[in-house]
């Protein structure tokens, strides 16, 4: 019980990594705040978190909204009793290419991927003070490592996630709040699903490309991914922050393109 007392809020936990976090953090203990757009999804995580027995608060919210973060921030800590731990994992990943990419397009990823986990980190800090300390975490990605074509907005987001978290970890360090990030390679979630089955002309072969590239010939479970947040969330990673974590299974070493 890694997390056992700790009051945790992730962003994004409809579906996907977000919800592998929510249900490693109520195993290990964590009382959880959850919150997606997507109000069905949204409610199926909330009862998968319940089964564990985990005291759950969970709210449909567009974070592109200030006032619903603040809001949400507001009841999260009434429901939970604080908050000692944020994963910032929603985010939005539209392909297109630059001659026609849109700015609509880019202020959404801009206002999802980037200026929410600013503004959530905002929120949660008075709370982290209260309870003497707590851990912040960036969901990145390694297309804040390399360049990859049609998707560099989003990966200009989740490079940007790197610096805040070490900016913010140098700046709240005094309040014993931890910043840190993680850096997945491709991950066997929702997200990558609907991104081959948009993009690519035979999304069964795009996947089975995006295991080859990887080193080890196989790309991230879900659960693999959520098991480095339960490490940064908890006390075994006290002495880690300002730091970006690749469980990419080697990806950014070998760097190879997908096609």
């Amino acid at each position: 019980m890694k997390l056992d007392g700790k009051c945790c809020i992730i962003t994004g936990a409809g579906d996907g990594i977000g919800r592998g976090i929510a249900l490693a953090f109520a195993d290990e203990g964590a009382a959880v705040a959850i919150c997606d757009i997507n109000s069905e999804a949204l409610e199926a995580t909330h009862g998968l978190v319940e089964k564990t027995g985990a005291k759950t608060f969970s709210k449909a919210i567009d974070i592109r909204d200030v006032n619903a973060i603040t809001a949400f921030v507001r009841d999260a800590a009434h429901a939970l009793g604080g908050v000692d731990v944020l994963v910032n994992n929603a985010a939005v990943m539209p392909g297109s290419r630059l001659e026609i990419l849109t700015e609509e397009t880019i202020d959404h990823v801009l206002a999802v991927n980037l200026k929410a986990p600013i503004l959530f980190t905002r929120q949660v800090f008075p709370e982290m003070k209260k309870s003497g300390g707590g851990s912040i975490i960036h969901m990145s990605s390694v297309t804040g490592h390399n360049g990859f074509p049609e998707v560099a907005i989003y990966g200009a987001t989740k490079g940007g996630l790197m610096a805040l978290a070490r900016g913010h970890a140098m700046e709240l360090a005094p309040h014993n709040i931890r910043v840190n990030s993680v850096s997945p390679g491709t991950v066997d979630s929702p997200m990558l699903h609907r991104f081959v089955e948009e993009n690519a002309d035979d999304p069964a072969l795009a996947l089975r490309e995006f295991d080859q590239i990887h080193p080890r010939g196989t790309i991230a479970s879900i659960r693999e991914i959520a098991n480095v947040c339960v490490f940064l969330a908890s006390d075994d990673s006290a002495n880690i922050t300002a730091t970006d974590i690749r469980c990419d299974g080697g990806y950014c070493v070998q760097g190879v393109q997908p096609k």
